[in-house]
């Protein structure tokens, strides 16, 4: 793959991480329609109206075509979940399932993006949590884009990993 690209001068990579850039927010745009009075965009009072993490995102976590790695997203809706799920369990938790991800923008270097939870269930071994991830674009107070969601479901464990009840506190 990158053999190929060796004759490739850094003016013709810029070029094609701009125009890549643009048609991103083309399909950006082209994705906001699909929410309506049915399908409403969550607002941000429906979550904590403080991000569990915010990230700026750097030239490291960055794919040949110059947006950021789908599976970095993942890392930290993975931490964010968590972040939200520990106010509800005290104690070890582990991941158990990260339902269906879905991306509806492409994050960039240097954008600065929020992970917003809510806890939507506790069971009696487990937490449900809602990430909302959100990307303002180039700098804090730039354009925002919704980037993706996710529902993700948090185990409370005991020290030999099995399922413990979540204690309720008083």
């Amino acid at each position: 793959l990158y053999s190929g690209l060796a004759h490739v001068d850094q003016q013709q990579i810029s070029i094609s991480t701009e125009l890549l850039r643009m048609e991103m927010l083309n399909i950006e745009t082209d994705l906001a329609g699909q929410f309506n009075e049915e399908n409403p965009m969550p607002q941000d009072s429906e979550f904590n109206a403080m991000p569990a993490i915010r990230v700026i995102m750097m030239p490291k976590d960055t794919n040949a075509l110059g947006t950021i790695f789908g599976g970095v997203i993942l890392s930290y809706i993975d931490q964010a979940g968590a972040v939200e799920a520990h106010r509800t369990v005290p104690g070890r938790i582990v991941t158990v399932a990260m339902r269906e991800v879905v991306f509806h923008a492409p994050v960039f270097v240097g954008d600065l993006v929020s992970f917003f939870t809510r806890t939507t269930r506790t069971g009696r071994t487990s937490v449900t949590v809602e990430v909302t991830v959100e990307a303002e674009r180039g700098q804090p107070g730039g354009p925002k884009a919704k980037v993706t969601e996710a529902e993700m479901v948090f185990v409370h464990v005991g020290q030999d990993g099995r399922p413990l009840p979540i204690p309720v506190r008083s």
